[in-house]
């Protein structure tokens, strides 16, 4: 199943380009389904009709459905609550409880477990999911790694250590503090769906990202870190789309200037990034409903299939030659004073910018040190030596 990320910042049209590539991809005989992940669900206003937590036909080969995070998290966390509810021992505080596990980017990889659900039923070709604004998917892509930390370093060490105390504490008061055995049990499970949705996500022949981006300074700006970030925690970003471009026609009077400042950032965005760029205009009118909807997705994607890979190729690659071993990252739109690389056991760590990922290592690269970090615009190249 092909699975496709819209993401871009807020207000920038993400979900009318999300709704409107899947009922192109539908137009091209494939069975869709559309999954809106923000909290803030806008797929019903686009539609100009109700969608709610459970598949809604659109068209005949279009499904839509918003994923409400509390719900999955009821389904999927109800031992850990019922701990956290002990542990404060009101049930009044069931509320308090609640908002305890929602730490930042669980939300976004709770509902992102409905891209499996999808794949699971058998009955769709793709899966275009309509995502939080970027702040919010940054965060989601930090989550599972901070969550492998944890699983593979602290998680059975914590398990064995509760089953140790349980005995002797039992009758006593601090015996509520420590975990029952359905906590971990429950933790594990989510892990592993997690775990499973991530290895989706790293897919490159199946899922890509698409950044939505509108011409102006601070957005673009803004698409240019998402795409570095994107590529830094290994997901591919087939295309860029440039959402409401104004028409020439608008070149006359008060508007003359934005025309000439938007053509700027149009160049601007034409260099930054490195995959195949769709320009889509400014509409007469708000685009509501399948009809508008459709017209849109004629007009970005002409006669091409929307679900169709626009670029090749893996942000993260490792290539062996000459009696050497290098990781390169694609990192557009990066300074190399930006970046920093450390290797530690089994992971890599880098940061740039403001983000940070930790990399597991092939077994072949662990134990290796790192000869060499090179900056050739836009690919960072970390050479290992020998062991």
């Amino acid at each position: 199943m092909r699975v496709l990320l819209y993401t871009g910042k807020g207000g920038v049209g993400k979900t009318t380009l999300a709704l409107a590539t899947a009922l192109g991809a539908a137009r091209h005989g494939h069975r869709v389904c559309v999954l809106s992940t923000d909290p803030a669900h806008s797929l019903a206003d686009a539609l100009g009709r109700p969608v709610g937590p459970h598949p809604r036909a659109i068209t005949k080969d279009v499904y839509a459905r918003e994923i409400h995070a509390q719900v999955e998290l009821d389904g999927a966390w109800r031992s850990i609550q019922a701990w956290l509810r002990e542990l404060l021992r009101e049930e009044a505080d069931a509320l308090v409880a609640e908002e305890l596990l929602a730490f930042p980017g669980i939300e976004e990889l709770v509902s992102l477990r409905a891209v499996r659900e999808v794949e699971e039923t058998g009955d769709f070709d793709v899966c275009v999911v309509d995502c939080a604004p970027t702040g919010s998917t940054m965060r989601m892509l930090r989550f599972p790694d901070a969550l492998r930390i944890f699983m593979e370093h602290f998680f059975e060490f914590e398990r064995k250590g509760a089953r140790l105390l349980r005995p002797f504490l039992r009758s006593f008061e601090a015996g509520r503090l420590l975990p029952r055995e359905e906590f971990f049990d429950a933790f594990e499970r989510l892990y592993q769906e997690i775990d499973e949705v991530r290895q989706i996500l790293l897919d490159g022949e199946r899922t890509s990202a698409r950044l939505v981006v509108n011409p102006t300074r601070v957005i673009v700006d803004e698409t240019r870190r998402s795409f570095a970030y994107l590529s830094l925690h290994g997901i591919a970003t087939d295309a860029v789309l440039v959402n409401r471009v104004l028409p020439d026609s608008v070149g006359q009077g008060y508007f003359s200037r934005w025309l000439e400042i938007e053509r700027e950032e149009l160049e601007a965005i034409d260099r930054s990034f490195p995959v195949p760029i769709r320009r889509v205009s400014l509409r007469s009118a708000e685009v509501i409903g399948t009809t508008a909807l459709e017209a849109l997705a004629v007009d970005l994607f002409g006669d091409e299939d929307p679900a169709a890979r626009f670029a090749k190729g893996r942000p993260i690659r490792i290539r062996r030659g000459g009696g050497r071993t290098r990781m390169e990252i694609d990192l557009p739109g990066i300074t190399k004073e930006e970046i920093e690389v450390l290797a530690r056991g089994p992971d890599l760590h880098l940061r740039v910018r403001d983000g940070r990922r930790s990399i597991s290592l092939p077994e072949s690269l662990i134990g290796r040190p790192i000869e060499g970090v090179r900056f050739r615009e836009p690919i960072l190249e970390i050479l290992f030596g020998d062991d």
